[in-house]
């Protein structure tokens, strides 16, 4: 089979019900399993460790209860039957169309479970990876299927935060890239695309630049972490639950982004010049940031705190579904 049979054979299912393979039972590989399933796809979820596969079968069947609570699905036993635990890699990836990579971010042991990929996976197959860390020509550049190779990166829960951005390699395949977005597409996700491959994609360069400002305010003595979350749980985050940035700063200002540019742009520009410098991550400067953390919130209660989330996550999501855009 050439390559353009191997394209056309994946663009086949439309981006329709298909089959997938989820390498990796952790966390994301859970949300996965869950977006999958609940679009109809026939789910492998792979772990080595039988351990982890039964630790989620209980939690993805607590996740879709959370789900049907806030009317996100139905017919949970129905999703649930559709995902299939295996602890054999060959056979979780026999006769799918689509692999979703979700093992540790450790360049090395990356590369060698995407040669193992290549190999065991058939040749239409897309090889996608939900690394946080990695570019797709870090990994994957050694691969004789590279062409099928890309990043697919999820938001942590991916069942609930609906964005994926893609990041093909040069050598990927226009068409494989192209196939990833329909897929996505077809399984609610919000998918977009990295035009040219850089370090943290977008979601967290755009993540890292907040973090990183509001690091060194806290660090200089402006502000107090718990006042840093509020200002954006209580401000900026309202507005960026429901627009971007630029459709934000578009209807704050009379004559729409080039009004508010002209009015504002001098005073974010000067600011720029005191943000070139990266505050400190180490674990002696973050110490009084995460020692605020643990005053509200114990290391104990963290877990339980993450389902609060994932409840609010879901509740969000569930009143954005009824909205106009």
């Amino acid at each position: 089979m050439n390559k353009t049979d191997e394209k056309q054979n994946v663009a086949g299912t439309g981006g329709s019900s298909g089959s997938v393979a989820i390498v990796g039972a952790g966390l994301i590989g859970r949300g996965w399993a869950i977006v999958f399933a609940r679009a109809g796809w026939q789910v492998k979820l792979h772990d080595l460790h039988v351990g982890a596969l039964d630790v989620a079968r209980g939690e993805i069947a607590n996740q879709l209860q959370m789900l049907v609570s806030h009317g996100l699905c139905s017919q949970p036993d129905l999703i649930i039957q559709k995902i299939h635990f295996e602890s054999d890699l060959a056979a979780a990836l026999a006769d799918v169309d689509y692999v979703q990579e979700c093992g540790p971010e450790v360049l090395d042991t990356k590369q060698a479970l995407f040669s193992e990929l290549d190999r065991l996976s058939a040749p239409h197959a897309i090889l996608a990876s939900s690394t946080s860390g990695f570019m797709v020509s870090e990994f994957a550049a050694h691969l004789s299927g590279r062409h099928r190779a890309l990043v697919v990166h999820p938001v942590n829960p991916p069942h609930l935060v609906p964005l994926v951005e893609i990041s093909p390699a040069k050598w990927t395949d226009p068409g494989i890239t192209q196939t990833a977005h329909q897929i996505m597409s077809a399984v609610k996700q919000t998918p977009i695309t990295v035009q040219k491959e850089i370090p943290g994609f977008i979601l967290n360069r755009l993540q890292g630049a907040l973090l990183n400002e509001a690091l060194r305010m806290v660090q200089g003595g402006y502000v107090t972490p718990e006042d840093v979350d509020k200002t954006v749980r209580d401000g900026l985050g309202l507005r960026w639950s429901f627009m971007g940035p630029f459709e934000t700063i578009d209807l704050n200002a009379p004559a729409g982004l080039a009004d508010y540019a002209q009015r504002y742009g001098r005073m974010y520009h000067a600011m720029a010049a005191s943000q070139s410098t990266p505050p400190d991550w180490d674990k002696s400067s973050v110490a009084g940031v995460d020692a605020a953390r643990r005053e509200v919130l114990k290391r104990d209660d963290i877990s339980q705190r993450q389902g609060w989330r994932d409840n609010r996550l879901a509740a969000l999501v569930a009143h954005k579904s009824k909205q106009e855009n």
